[in-house]
């Protein structure tokens, strides 16, 4: 189980009531499949992923970065029982999907690479960056757990 200081629980919840779903989660997704080319095997129902163009502008890229970044959602409400939350997309993405897992780690350096172009340093703080990316990569760990 993860130890979660006042601070940390505090800055996740604080950021999270920053961001908005719509604007990170397509840029973030966006540039995973972009800066990670290998990770567009899993959506070739999506159509045009041939340029960073086509991605951008993809609505069903757009869509699933929004879906993704929603799902935080349940994390940032169950930081002390995050691998029971995501269990069930676990076994999914391990069993029925086959994604890699190192995949959720890159989706988080994308995530917190778009959180920290979207607010800057004064408010994405070196303290509120060590919370968010210890649980970024809570999340991970959890949603790669299957695959253990």
């Amino acid at each position: 189980m993860v130890e979660w200081t006042d601070a940390e629980r505090s800055a996740i919840a604080g950021l999270w009531g920053k961001i908005s779903v719509d604007e990170i989660g397509p840029q973030a997704f966006s540039r995973l499949l972009i800066v990670a080319p290998w990770t567009q095997r899993h959506f070739a129902s999506f159509g045009n992923l041939s340029s960073p163009a086509a991605i951008i502008g993809n609505p069903k890229v757009a869509h699933h970065g929004k879906t993704v970044m929603g799902g935080l959602d349940r994390a940032v409400k169950n930081l002390d029982n995050i691998k029971a939350t995501y269990a069930q997309l676990s076994v999914m993405h391990s069993e029925k999907i086959h994604v890699d897992p190192d995949n959720f780690r890159l989706l988080a350096d994308c995530i917190t690479v778009c959180v920290a172009m979207k607010f800057g340093p004064s408010i994405f703080t070196a303290d509120m960056q060590e919370a968010w990316q210890k649980f970024l990569s809570v999340v991970a760990s959890a949603l790669g757990r299957q695959y253990h």
